[in-house]
């Protein structure tokens, strides 16, 4: 009760910034020290949260690299930045997170610019209510939520740790989950049937199993960059309840007997983009890694999430399937 009302009045946690914190707000004390432009691949970046993200760090002087599945939405969000930010660059790329194929397209055209990356934020998310499957024969939320992030930073995570170690700025890959994640139960947690459901599909436990997966990617990655020494941090992000295309479109997530009541606790897309541009860009976030973050402040995520055992065994579960 106590965190709710503190949620609703805005009150600001020990970062200085609440629920109520604006993109913009939480970016204000960044400045680039290096004399190289950070460069950003921010994913889901055509709408909602992952527009907004994309136009406050490109206003703050980051280069944005945006893969989109559809790039005639892509080319109206780079328009709508540069009539804001007339010097901001913006790089546009065609993926679909769903295909192992397109996302190693993707990253061999990326790497071949031999741009330094010091951002990664795995940001797009799917709410599949019917079963429907990828190219790769996975369940459609499983494999764009998770593996479809899993391993594009797989297939980056050495040019962030080259590019931080070359330039001195520490990388930061953040993966924007969902307080979802706490619905789910240890014994629904089954790596096999995460990805081909063979009981009864459920659309937002689907959403919320894959929501668990990216905070437990986090902390496992952040486990061996750590062992490494490597100068990349890795955390995952709640962003609120906003107003996005996954609330709008799937009456399964919020009925409509509770949207109205709902709707008073959702933020605005700014205020939902406003952790994601602090784990990024703050200084306060330097050096904080495998933390989960809410309202732009560390949080507590489940005891599951938190399962150090589970975190390794399901990385090593999904490495074995993407090189399989």
């Amino acid at each position: 009760m106590k965190a709710t009302l503190k949620y609703l009045a805005g009150i600001a946690g020990p970062s200085g910034y609440g629920s109520k914190t604006t993109a913009e707000q939480a970016t204000r004390d960044f400045s680039n020290s290096s004399n190289s432009q950070i460069t950003a691949i921010i994913t889901g970046a055509t709408s909602g949260i992952g527009a907004e993200t994309a136009r406050v760090l490109a206003k703050r002087g980051v280069r944005i690299v945006i893969p989109a599945r559809d790039l005639k939405k892509a080319e109206i969000v780079k328009e709508f930045i540069q009539k804001e930010t007339p010097m901001a660059q913006i790089i546009l790329f065609e993926i679909d997170l769903s295909s192992f194929a397109s996302i190693q397209r993707f990253c061999a055209e990326f790497l071949s610019l031999q741009l330094p990356l010091h951002i990664l934020i795995n940001n797009a998310g799917k709410f599949s209510q019917k079963l429907e499957f990828s190219e790769d024969k996975i369940e459609m939320t499983f494999a764009t939520n998770y593996l479809g992030h899993f391993l594009l930073t797989e297939l980056l995570v050495e040019k962030m740790v080259e590019t931080a170690e070359a330039t001195g700025v520490q990388g930061r890959i953040v993966n924007v989950t969902s307080v979802v994640h706490n619905w789910v139960k240890r014994n629904q947690f089954n790596f096999s049937q995460l990805l081909n459901p063979k009981k009864y599909y459920n659309g937002t436990r689907a959403y919320a199993q894959s929501k668990l997966a990216n905070i437990l990617h986090a902390k496992e990655l952040s486990r061996q960059l750590k062992a490494r020494n490597a100068n990349v941090t890795i955390n995952a992000v709640h962003p609120g309840i906003v107003k996005t295309g996954i609330i709008r479109d799937h009456k399964g997530f919020i009925t409509d007997s509770l949207y109205f009541m709902a709707s008073k606790l959702l933020k605005s897309t700014s205020q939902g983009a406003a952790t994601t541009c602090y784990v990024a860009l703050s200084p306060q976030t330097e050096g904080m890694s495998g933390k989960y973050f809410a309202d732009c402040n560390e949080s507590h995520s489940s005891l599951l999430a938190n399962d150090e055992n589970e975190a390794h065994k399901f990385w090593k579960g999904t490495r074995v399937l993407i090189h399989r």
